[in-house]
């Protein structure tokens, strides 16, 4: 009698799974991954939880040589519940896989720092609904801009040694210091040749009307004048189209701030960087400062590190002057729940050999 014959794949054997809700949460999980994680992976987590969401593209700009690497490990890493994806839909092609902090993931963070998972006020759905979320696009592209400055830094190039990001700070711990006054979608620091620049950084996706994006100078004016401190804003827009129209809004706004010095502006295009650069990142020269004078350059547009030229009375906050900060701009206390991490990775310790005849 005829059978149904058994399918070569059911002959193969099964693949690893991942770990299930249950499992995940478990001490006897947790135990194991205290074996698995290294430093860097720990410093995944940590960046997960402080911007939400990373695509695998951008997980391998700022700390893996190569895709296959960041991919192999991205998935281990999800296979052990430390982190969850999903992949948003796209009209045509398919989008990067895009990552955030999961279960397993949120306890060992917790657990560094001596916390309950609920101090960190982490929710695995809450964690999940960014991919729903109508500002996805927007946190993804604040990410690009600066995974692709700390990539620029991790090139091994003699002309720009020492360049690097110092501090990258996502919207919510910037809502958390100055949403009183003003929410930047990112607050960064790059150190270059020629000192070191901090600014608040506001990232424009053709959304929102120019009268509306100019406005924002006012806010960012107040906090100026609350805390003694004036701090670059740097406007990313997508096209020079956008970015010409937006120069003429921000100029009429800024020229009636009462301390224009207080604000410095600078401007800059997506499309301005060259497609076929080794490495085209926000740091090359495409930033335009606004209401800039006159000066000797070939290129009215400077490099990211050369904007400190163009405003030689301003004069940078220390280093610690916001790393270290409790107070927001209105003077009230400000507790954290986890420190910002550092923007670059670990440095990796080489692996031990064994010695010949040992």
């Amino acid at each position: 009698m005829i059978t149904t014959t058994t399918r070569q794949h059911q002959l193969r054997q099964h693949l690893p799974g991942a770990t299930t809700a249950r499992a995940g949460n478990s001490i006897e999980h947790q135990a194991a991954l205290a074996t698995r994680l290294t430093p860097r992976d720990k410093w995944l987590l940590a960046l997960l939880y402080e911007h939400r969401v990373l695509t695998s593209t951008q997980v391998q700009e700022a700390a893996f040589p190569s895709g296959r690497s960041a991919r192999q490990r991205l998935r281990e890493l999800y296979l052990w519940r430390a982190v969850s994806r999903f992949q948003p839909f796209r009209q045509l092609g398919s989008a990067p896989m895009h990552y955030v902090l999961g279960p397993a993931g949120a306890a060992v963070l917790s657990a560094e720092h001596g916390l309950e998972v609920k101090d960190l006020g982490y929710r695995h759905d809450r964690a999940m609904a960014i991919a729903h979320n109508q500002r996805l696009a927007h946190t993804v592209g604040v990410g690009d801009f600066f995974t692709s400055l700390i990539a620029r830094s991790q090139r091994r190039d003699p002309a720009r040694d020492g360049e690097g990001v110092t501090a990258w700070w996502s919207e919510t711990r910037c809502a958390r210091h100055f949403g009183d006054l003003v929410i930047p979608d990112a607050y960064g620091r790059w150190h270059g040749a020629t000192g070191e620049l901090e600014f608040f950084l506001e990232y424009d996706t053709d959304s929102e009307s120019l009268t509306k994006v100019s406005r924002k100078l006012l806010a960012y004016a107040r906090l100026a004048d609350s805390t003694g401190i004036a701090t670059p804003v740097l406007f990313w827009l997508p096209t020079s189209r956008r970015e010409a129209g937006a120069r003429t809004a921000l100029a009429r706004i800024h020229a009636d701030l009462d301390q224009i010095a207080d604000v410095p502006v600078a401007t800059a295009a997506a499309e301005l960087l060259e497609p076929g650069a080794a490495c085209p990142s926000p740091a090359d020269e495409v930033w335009l400062p606004l209401n800039a004078r006159s000066s000797s350059r070939t290129s009215p547009r400077y490099a990211l590190g050369e904007l400190t030229h163009a405003w030689p009375a301003h004069a940078p906050a220390a280093a610690s002057d916001l790393d270290e900060a409790t107070v927001s701009a209105s003077g009230q206390t400000v507790a954290y729940r986890l420190p910002p991490p550092s923007p670059t990775p670990p440095v990796s310790t080489p692996s031990r050999t064994r010695r010949r005849g040992s």
